[in-house]
């Protein structure tokens, strides 16, 4: 296993006391069976809701539960870990059980889930107020306005039904895979004599906001 995980913690501007909790995070279970980052990933869960949540309160004291449930979905979800992943290069770190090649690219799932191992690794390390930098740092473009479009697409995608076919949209709920602490809800959305739109999401309500969105931009809206 040769990774350079200087150049990663140079990326992150964070240098690590124990190198191992790093390494352990970037490793997925088909290299090692024992010595993984699946624990990592689950805590790394939890310490990014919880921040996140918290920032959320800050910044809309006099919101509802209903609409910071929203924003969270949208801020806290495999999609975003993605996307921050992208950022910092994060896929050239991971060590998995397959030679990575141009063709043999590294799954979307892997890498999320490496980034809530990475979160949870900091936290561990470096404890909860350099966690918090960390993670507002690389998430602090996502609190804006892009939030309200985002929770705002079933909206959209339930106006122009009613407009066009006085019927709401169908959803249908396709499929619910992974693990109890990070469920995987495939959902379907579908308007009067169109294709369905599949999209997934780590919540219903999540899975049906990106189904939604992913219609109207089908719909060129």
């Amino acid at each position: 296993m040769s990774i350079n995980i200087s150049l990663l913690e140079k990326k992150i501007g964070i240098n690590f006391k124990d190198k191992k909790i790093l390494l352990t995070s970037l490793t997925h279970k088909s290299f090692s069976p024992i010595d993984n980052n699946e624990k990592l990933e689950f805590l790394g869960d939890r310490v990014l809701g919880l921040i996140i949540s918290k920032k959320l309160l800050e910044i809309f004291p006099n919101d509802k539960e209903g609409s910071l449930d929203k924003k969270y979905a949208s801020l806290v979800n495999r999609r975003k870990c993605l996307d921050i992943s992208k950022k910092i290069n994060l896929e050239n770190y991971i060590v998995t059980g397959n030679v990575k090649s141009k063709k043999n690219k590294i799954e979307d799932k892997i890498v999320s889930d490496a980034c809530e191992a990475l979160i949870a690794a900091v936290y561990l390390d470096q404890g909860f107020d350099v966690t918090e930098s960390f993670i507002l740092r690389f998430w602090k473009n996502s609190f804006n306005l892009n939030i309200k479009d985002q929770i705002d697409a079933k909206t959209k995608l339930q106006e122009y039904s009613l407009k066009k076919y006085k019927i709401l949209p169908k959803y249908k709920l396709l499929s619910n895979t992974g693990p109890k602490h990070k469920p995987v809800f495939k959902i379907g959305v579908s308007l009067k004599n169109s294709k369905t739109i599949n999209a997934s999401g780590s919540s219903k309500k999540e899975a049906e906001q990106i189904a939604a969105k992913l219609f109207l931009k089908n719909l060129g809206l």
